[in-house]
């Protein structure tokens, strides 16, 4: 049994991965009062004593707020993982505990996933790679071997990265990007190559 912190689409494809293996969504847990019900099951809007939990929000600002959140209301929350069966984890990959691995994606070997971390549907994460806590993979992004992503960071829907590079914190890669150098921290980049469109420190 586990509750899902955000009735909505996301929550949905999460309760669905659970279900997938077994797991029972009890209820979703959202902030509106307005919201009654998701996915076929109950909204509740009071977190207290509910526990284990995956924050299912896509944004990452929003998915780090709401976890701390939790966890300073309530020391002992256990939160859990979701791993679609069709997802191939290599033996030596290591997934975070918060975090979510979708339909049709892969994590290779010796790869490490940090915790409260979304890898969309048929999304590749090589060999070595390491994603840095809260960041979102959207869907059919591609990283290559030994490429480091930093904390909060969102790598957008069909993304390439190439291998061995450094991807900062908080960072958005639009959409369809092929990064082919380093990317800082906290800047939104884009395009083929990706370039720094914005620089949040400017």
């Amino acid at each position: 049994m586990v509750y899902l912190f955000g009735a909505s689409g996301h929550g949905k494809v999460i309760k669905d991965i659970l279900n997938a293996n077994g797991v029972k969504v009890e209820a979703f847990v959202d902030d509106n009062p307005n919201v009654k019900e998701c996915g076929g099951r109950p909204v509740v809007h009071d977190a207290a004593g509910l526990s284990p939990m995956i924050v299912s929000i896509g944004v990452n600002k929003v998915r780090k707020m709401i976890v701390e959140r939790l966890k300073a209301n309530n020391s002992a929350i256990e939160f859990a993982t979701a791993i679609h069966p069709s997802a191939v984890i290599s033996p030596s990959a290591k997934i975070g505990e918060g975090s979510v691995v979708m339909a049709g994606a892969v994590v290779n070997a010796d790869a490490v996933i940090g915790k409260y971390c979304i890898v969309n549907t048929g999304a590749t994460i090589d060999h070595d790679c390491v994603v840095g806590d809260y960041c979102h993979v959207a869907p059919g992004a591609h990283i290559c071997g030994g490429t480091q992503i930093g904390e909060g960071t969102w790598i957008g829907v069909g993304t390439s990265i190439i291998q061995c590079l450094n991807i900062g914190k908080n960072c958005m890669i639009g959409a369809g990007s092929v990064v082919v150098r380093d990317i800082p921290d906290d800047v939104t980049a884009f395009g083929n190559p990706c370039r720094v469109k914005i620089d949040s420190h400017t």
